[in-house]
Formats: C-alpha cells, sequence, structure tokens
C-alpha cells in the first residue's frame, strides 16, 4: 500500500525516477497472467465437478427407471411362477393316479408324463429367472439408496456450512453481504461499501472484521475450494498507474488484498484462490447507480468436497 502511495506522489514532484523498473511490471503481470490461468483452471475443474454431478443425477434416474421396469418383469415372472406351480401340481396328482389305473391308460400316461416332465423343465428355468431376478433388483435398489444417500450428504453438508457462514455474519446488514446456495456451491456477496473506498483496493476496518469471522466460521474445514472474485461498474477508473490502468486491474487487486486477510485469519493459502472480473460479469446493467451499487462487490465462492461424488460415479 506505501508502494502505491509513493507511485502517485513520485508524479506530482515531477521526478524521473517514477518509472517503475521493466523487471517490476513484468512481474506483476506475470502475477496476473497466473491469476488469469489458476482462474481459468478453477473454472475447467467446476464445470468437470458439474458434468460429473449431472452424469450421476442421470445414472441414478436410469437406474430407478431400470429398478421399475425390473419389478414389473419381476411380478410377471413371480405369476408365471405360481401358475407353473399350480399346473404341476395338478399334473403331479394326475400322474399318481394314473399309475394306479389299468394298462389301457397307458397312452394317457405317457402322454401326461411328457407334458409332466416339459412343464417341470420350464419351472426349473422359470426359477432360475426368477432368482437371478429378484437378485439383480436387489443390488439396483441398493445403488439406488446409495446414490440417494449420497446425494443427500452433498446437499445437506452444502446447507449446512450455509447455515454456518450466516450464523458467523448475522451482525452485519442484507445489503452489506448475502449468503446464498447456488450450483451446490455458497456464495458469499459482500458489498463494495462494507470493503472499500471508491477506486481503493484497501479493506477498512468493518470489512476485515467481516472477512475474519467468515475465515473463523470455515477454517477447520480443509476440503473446501474458496474462490474469490473481483466485481466492478463500468465507469472507468478515475486513477491509473502503472499498475493499475483498468477495472480489471482493479477488480483482481481487490480480490488480492481479500485473499490476503482471509488466510492471514486461518485459512489455508492452497484453499484459496484470487481472480478479478472486472465489469464484464454484473448483476444488472450499469444504466441507474443503484444498479452500478450492485454490481460493486466481491463474491466468495465455496466449494464442499466432490471426491465422494467421483469414487461412487467410478464404482458405477
Amino acid at each position: 500500500m506505501n508502494a502505491l502511495r509513493i507511485l502517485f506522489l513520485i508524479p506530482l514532484l515531477g521526478l524521473s525516477s517514477c518509472i517503475v523498473t521493466k523487471k517490476k511490471y513484468d512481474d506483476v503481470l506475470a502475477q496476473k497472467i497466473k491469476a488469469e490461468g489458476e482462474l481459468a483452471e478453477r473454472t475447467r475443474q467446476f464445470d468437470n465437478a458439474q458434468a460429473t454431478i449431472t452424469q450421476l443425477n442421470e445414472a441414478l434416474e436410469q437406474i430407478k427407471k431400470d429398478t421399475t421396469e425390473l419389478n414389473d418383469e419381476f411380478r410377471v415372472t413371480s405369476k408365471k411362477l405360481a401358475d407353473l406351480n399350480s399346473a404341476y401340481d395338478q399334473l403331479s396328482t394326475s400322474y399318481r393316479n394314473l399309475l394306479n389305473n389299468s394298462g389301457k391308460l397307458n397312452r394317457d400316461l405317457a402322454q401326461q408324463k411328457d407334458q409332466l416332465l416339459a412343464i417341470e423343465e420350464n419351472l426349473q428355468s422359470t426359477r432360475r429367472l426368477n432368482d437371478s431376478l429378484s437378485t439383480s433388483l436387489a443390488e439396483r435398489e441398493k445403488k439406488v439408496r446409495e446414490l440417494e444417500q449420497i446425494l443427500a450428504n452433498k446437499d445437506k453438508a452444502v446447507k449446512d456450512l450455509k447455515d454456518r457462514i450466516s450464523n458467523a455474519l448475522l451482525n452485519f446488514k442484507e445489503n452489506d453481504l448475502t449468503v446464498k446456495v447456488k450450483n451446490g456451491k455458497v456464495y458469499v456477496s459482500l458489498a463494495e461499501q462494507l470493503l472499500f473506498g471508491s477506486g481503493s483496493i484497501e479493506v477498512d476496518s468493518k470489512g476485515v472484521m467481516a472477512l475474519q469471522q467468515l475465515a473463523r466460521a470455515i477454517k477447520d474445514q480443509q476440503d473446501l475450494q474458496i474462490m474469490i472474485e473481483g466485481h466492478t461498474d463500468n465507469v472507468p477508473i478515475s486513477k491509473k498507474s502503472q499498475y493499475m490502468q483498468d477495472n480489471w486491474d482493479l477488480s483482481v487487486m481487490r480480490a488480492t488484498a481479500i485473499t490476503k486477510i482471509l488466510t492471514a485469519a486461518g485459512l489455508g493459502a492452497k484453499q484459496v484462490t484470487a481472480a478479478g472480473k472486472g465489469e464484464y460479469a454484473p448483476l444488472a446493467a450499469n444504466d441507474t447507480p443503484q444498479n452500478k451499487q450492485k454490481n460493486r462487490r466481491t463474491e466468495i465462492i465455496i466449494t464442499p468436497n466432490l471426491d465422494e461424488l467421483f469414487k461412487i460415479l467410478g464404482t458405477n
């Protein structure tokens, strides 16, 4: 922060040393490129995770459909088995009666015997099919229950995370910050007036307190991935510098400042990614002062670990 003040003061003094060395500029540019690369990678990972969840839900629906079909087939074969058992019992009784009759019934007896053997063979085949269907049906029902439980656990984990964050930030006004769940992630949106002065990248004391409370609420959950996204309106910045030429630079630097506060408060550095969206992801059209105020915000996007879902998908 002191370095930025010096850079603003030196041009006013007219000193020739105001030009930042090319090495420093290249370093900052490299950091920016790295941050944008990490953002793209995180976006790709999230898209893959969302595609995986969609695939898992589709697999669940297909298993449910297959289970319904197996239930129907199981009922049909069960009825057929019962009918065959009844026919078998009748023929067995008839066969025993024929054995006691005179020789003139031998022809009928042979015919009945052949029918009995055919029914007996059909009965055994139907029993095997019925047993196979019963086993398959039980396995599919077990998979459905497992998938439903995993999805329910994921939804509960996200809800519990959202509730924990909301409770940690109860002392802040709704127009300063909001906490909501979207696409299986928790979004904490902080308005500019809570964190920064106009055009500034220094977080004020009230914003620092909010960020510290948020960090304390989630720092023990090491499997979370946290994206810090800076957003601006479309009004160009009034004071440019070697390091900050536009709203994109401003949003990245603000996200970086917030990242440092969160990691200092206990979050793991590997969990957090800083990114800047500038004016390119507005909540509303930048056509009124109220809409511009909505667009000047920082979003902290918290994603739970999806490894368990990937494992279930891999085994199915």
